[in-house]
């Protein structure tokens, strides 16, 4: 009986001993892959929710499951990438050029790890104003209070770079408040706000609140100023928010937009990367529906405005595909 009971205890022992070899093999194997993607009110963290489900629904062959992370803005994104505290990160495609070539004041140094994997679509450069702020261009804004984007975002560098073409800076305004854009939202509705900066996808939801509570517009960035501002800054270009984007906004305003883009840390694995690219790009269906914006995203259109070098497995697929 004795001899029984040692030979079912040694069977038993030497199943759990398969059973926690095979669970820690598998562990090994998943892959977690990490993507950086800003605001949850924003238009990057769908994105990032979107790849992370095709990703869950076509890769599960390659156990690869990838985690859309909230996070700061694009130069906080860039800097994420440096560190190697995220995989994947969705920023603007001039923030991304600043950070390769370490653009002073910006970055302390350059990030020589970040690379391209593709352009997602245009992020228009959205000035919200209150109507009854006496508030008609860009040089009206000298003296008001403005929500100028968070600390480590592309919407403070635009918000910059645009005062600047009508012979403005930070200090001109009345108040410039660093705030997230739901911050600025709900500055705006309450009147501590005359106008806030925004760089996001049209259709924002943050932004299509805010003019169904006040009455608010979008502020037109118009003129021969705005060819200066694409002489000296390439990646803008002219753009419209579309009439009817918003509540009491009729008819298309004239803007400029900047791209968003994926990037991803140089050492990232190629087949990982490639994998994920492949996956994205094969359920573009999927995509689209997550953001009325995601409908412009495309493989043909995955280096218009690409600002940094691409990582070996994005030029793979892109070859493949035709595009490179």
């Amino acid at each position: 009986m004795l001899k029984k009971i040692s030979i079912l205890t040694f069977a038993l022992a030497l199943a759990l001993s398969f059973a926690l070899s095979s669970s820690t093999a598998l562990a090994k194997k998943r892959r977690f892959v990490s993507i950086a993607a800003g605001w949850v009110t924003g238009a990057y963290f769908p994105m990032a929710g979107a790849i992370s489900r095709v990703a869950f629904n076509n890769l599960q062959d390659k156990n690869i499951k990838v985690t859309a992370e909230s996070s700061g803005a694009s130069v906080a994104n860039a800097n994420l990438i440096a560190t190697e505290n995220t995989d994947f990160a969705i920023l603007q495609n001039d923030i991304a050029s600043y950070a390769y070539n370490g653009k002073k004041g910006i970055f302390d140094e350059p990030v020589s790890n970040i690379r391209g994997v593709a352009c997602l679509y245009p992020e228009h450069i959205q000035v919200v104003v209150r109507k009854d702020a006496g508030i008609e261009s860009v040089a009206d804004l000298k003296g008001k209070r403005v929500a100028v984007g968070p600390i480590g975002s592309g919407t403070t560098e635009n918000c910059k770079q645009i005062l600047s073409a009508w012979g403005l800076s930070l200090d001109d305004l009345g108040e410039a408040q660093q705030l997230t854009a739901s911050q600025s939202a709900d500055y705006l509705k309450d009147g501590r706000l005359d106008a806030a900066f925004f760089t996001v996808a049209v259709g924002a939801a943050v932004i299509k609140d805010t003019a169904t509570i006040i009455d608010a517009a979008i502020l037109p960035i118009s003129g021969p100023r705005v060819d200066k501002l694409i002489e000296k800054y390439p990646f803008y270009a002219k753009q419209k928010v579309a009439g009817g984007s918003y509540k009491g906004n009729p008819d298309d305003v004239p803007t400029v937009s900047v791209m968003a883009m994926l990037s991803v840390r140089e050492n990232l694995d190629d087949d990982l990367v490639y994998s994920i690219v492949k996956a994205m790009y094969s359920n573009l269906d999927q995509i689209h529906k997550a953001h009325a914006k995601f409908k412009d995203l495309s493989v043909e259109g995955a280096l218009d405005g690409m600002s940094i070098p691409l990582h070996p497995a994005a030029e793979r697929f892109l070859k493949e595909e035709g595009v490179l």
